[in-house]
């Protein structure tokens, strides 16, 4: 994983955020507080906006300085999450590389670890780990398996998909959903479609390629 690769995933995610505002925001206004997608577009516009600033740095430095951002300038939960994310997958870069599929794939667990950690919440709560979890066990298993690239990413987008859905049938005991109890069933998830939708636009950016 090259820092080309990050940025160019950055300025993929951006404009797939602003692609599918409509999506989100419907979803935050059903069963979350409003904010979640002012505070998704704004931190992927924050990291689109560093472009010039972390070309030249290597891949941990720039995973580095990308949490540092968005724990400065992102509010809501969303912020402190990401930022979490990404500094934890910067320690793992810099000590065992992003050279590699199982390297990127240990890098990236950390990372949805972080977020485990810090929002205190797992599979099956109605949050974004509903479909970060199933994606980053899907990447470890198919990196260590051999698996090409091409085969990765469509089991990636398999298992994002599948995540957000199993959102809809679920009573949220975390997050801003968790007073409406039975009445949030039968929606999705804000943050599992936002990274549902992070995970498509980075897969298909490497399809393409």
């Amino acid at each position: 994983m090259k820092t080309t690769f990050i940025l160019s995933s950055a300025l993929a995610i951006h404009a797939a955020i602003v692609a599918h505002e409509a999506d989100i925001e419907s979803l935050d206004r059903a069963i979350g507080d409003g904010d979640h997608y002012i505070n998704i577009k704004r931190a992927s516009e924050v990291i689109a906006g560093m472009y010039n600033e972390l070309v030249p740095l290597p891949p941990d430095e720039v995973l580095q300085k990308i949490g540092t951002k968005l724990l400065s300038s992102i509010g809501g939960a969303s912020g402190v999450l990401f930022a979490s994310f990404f500094m934890e997958m910067a320690k793992v870069a810099k000590i065992n590389g992003t050279n590699n599929k199982l390297e990127i794939a240990a890098a990236f667990a950390a990372g949805v670890q972080a977020i485990v950690q810090r929002g205190k919440a797992t599979v099956g709560e109605k949050t974004m780990l509903d479909v970060l979890i199933p994606v980053s066990t899907t990447f470890t298993l198919s990196a260590a398996a051999g698996k090409t690239t091409a085969e990765i990413c469509q089991a990636l987008k398999d298992a994002a998909d599948i995540g957000l859905e199993s959102t809809r049938a679920m009573i949220a005991t975390k997050g801003r959903a968790v007073g409406l109890g039975e009445r949030g069933i039968g929606h999705l998830d804000p943050g599992a479609k936002s990274c549902q939708v992070m995970i498509h636009a980075v897969c298909n950016l490497i399809l393409k390629d």
